[in-house]
């Protein structure tokens, strides 16, 4: 396959531009796009059905691995 260039690029541009024009508008008329968000349906997905999102105390594992590391550090160093 080959790939022709003309001159008539600029008409081609303009064609480009508002068939994208038309494709978002439609776009933004199915899905319901609010705020210039367009949903992902992440969280209606099945995968996603049993999961929750982490808690407050989500900092306690953090300090638990953390102190784990220091230890493991200091008995291999001494």
């Amino acid at each position: 396959m080959g790939v022709i260039v003309n001159k008539e690029n600029i008409n081609n541009d303009d064609l480009s531009r508002r068939i994208d024009a038309d494709l978002r508008a439609k776009m933004v008329e199915s899905v319901g796009v609010v705020d210039g968000e367009t949903p992902d349906y992440v969280d209606d997905s099945e995968y996603m059905e049993d999961y929750k999102k982490t808690s407050r105390f989500s900092w306690i594992w953090i300090v638990l691995i953390a102190l784990a590391l220091l230890s493991l550090i200091s008995i291999f160093t001494f």
